[in-house]
């Protein structure tokens, strides 16, 4: 199983890193609401996958196909709420309720980046998560000010949406961006 899906996170990488811009998925279904203006799901995403539990904002833990996969959402960072030995961080609760609220009782698709490699230094899959409706947890998080953009050593695939993104939400105050939110 695990050489299996392996295989597929291989395959969907080195897909993902020809396709140039992303293509529309011909299983992706509508967008909920016509005022989503992210990024198309490409078809090389893989899934559907039920959510087992949402770590935290910027970690979920899903069932592919049998094997438990922790993923790390690509180009986001969340504030603290789980890790050993740190305090829980100004807005991290509130910013794991809207990965709750998003991605819990749900199944979502997996978007690869070869830019990012395909786990990270804890052993946890790095991807783009995908929702049924065709909007991407990552850059949702961003733009509701529940994350910041963040980038790991090299640049990936959405930073620049991200970053404006997150700019739009500064300056429109929403999130942790509020005033007097987060000191």
């Amino acid at each position: 199983m695990v050489r299996r899906h392996a295989a597929v996170v291989l395959l969907a990488a080195a897909l993902a890193g020809c396709s140039g811009s992303p293509a529309a998925s011909p299983q992706s279904p509508s967008r909920a609401t016509s005022s989503w203006s992210g990024p198309i799901m490409p078809s090389t995403a893989a899934g559907p996958y039920p959510v087992e539990r949402v770590v935290d904002g910027d970690t979920v833990i899903i069932d592919a196909d049998g094997e438990r996969l922790r993923v790390r959402l690509i180009g986001i960072d969340t504030p603290e709420t789980v890790q050993p030995g740190t305090p829980v961080e100004c807005f991290g609760p509130q910013a794991s309720e809207a990965a709750k609220a998003l991605q819990d009782g749900r199944s979502v698709y997996l978007e690869f980046d070869a830019t990012q490699g395909q786990v990270d230094r804890y052993g946890r899959t790095l991807a783009y998560v995908w929702l049924p409706d065709g909007r991407m947890v990552n850059q949702v998080l961003v733009r509701d000010g529940f994350a910041d953009e963040y980038t790991y050593r090299r640049p990936y695939r959405y930073q620049d949406l991200f970053r404006a993104d997150q700019r739009l939400a500064q300056q429109e105050l929403r999130g942790k961006w509020a005033t007097g939110v987060c000191p």
